[in-house]
């Protein structure tokens, strides 16, 4: 990241949190005390921005600067929330589309993922507050620009947003090489939401007992499974040809 994709020491962030700038996340020294530490961290708890207790070591490589302990990253996106974006989109008359992300943490698939989503009509990200890609100028960069006209929302867990995601009619889908059924056997024409995992550890298999539907990309070759902005590429577009095919708004 860039040097001024940060805010350094304790009464600078406090003033950051409340001229409201959008923080990704805060580093503070594990050991840290003291009147301001303390105030600093009910900020946090108010704002509910995430916070990583880390040696100082950590801190250091970050800057040189006296960062008395605490290092705000910020974010390059205002965040939006479920609570507010689910209902607009339905007193707008569209047929959302979302895309969840389970533990995507490597920036390149992230901007490359929020990329195709907005060339394709998606209506939002929804990522975690915790295991989730920092969403700063690198991913800006890395999307090409896209995060600029695609809201991210910033849930406290995957499975909130997918628990509320159901409670508001959307079929949410998720997919996965582990998967029996075919992708392209999902009905996507409703409002949906896809869920995808990091390549790593998958989605969180509490999370997919959630979900309505279970899918695959088939494989054909020797090795086992998609770079997921690839996978997340091939989910998003069946929905577009699935929509085009049944003569529905796409956008």
């Amino acid at each position: 990241m860039e040097p001024s994709d940060y805010i350094y020491g304790l009464r600078a962030i406090i003033e950051a949190i409340d001229a409201d700038r959008e923080i990704d996340k805060i580093f503070i020294r594990k050991d840290l005390q003291g009147e301001l530490a303390s105030e600093l961290t009910e900020r946090i708890r108010q704002r509910r921005i995430p916070v990583q207790r880390v040696p100082v070591e950590r801190i250091n490589r970050i800057t040189r600067k006296n960062h008395q302990g605490a290092v705000a990253m910020l974010a390059a996106v205002t965040y939006h929330r479920l609570e507010h974006l689910v209902p607009q989109l339905y007193e707008e008359g569209l047929l959302p589309f979302i895309v969840v992300l389970d533990g995507i943490t490597d920036v390149r698939n992230f901007g490359a993922i929020a990329r195709t989503c907005e060339c394709a009509g998606v209506d939002a990200i929804v990522i975690p507050e915790r295991g989730s890609v920092s969403v700063g100028g690198d991913a800006v960069k890395t999307s090409a620009g896209a995060l600029h006209h695609l809201p991210v929302c910033r849930e406290h867990s995957v499975r909130g947003a997918v628990r509320f995601l159901l409670e508001n009619g959307y079929k949410v889908v998720a997919a996965s090489e582990k998967a029996d059924i075919n992708y392209t056997r999902a009905d996507y024409t409703g409002p949906v939401a896809i869920v995808m995992g990091a390549e790593d550890t998958g989605i969180d298999p509490e999370v997919i007992k959630l979900c309505d539907t279970f899918v695959s990309i088939p494989m054909f070759g020797n090795i086992g499974s998609l770079n997921v902005s690839v996978a997340a590429g091939v989910m998003i577009y069946e929905v577009v040809r699935q929509r085009l095919a049944a003569d529905l708004e796409v956008i």
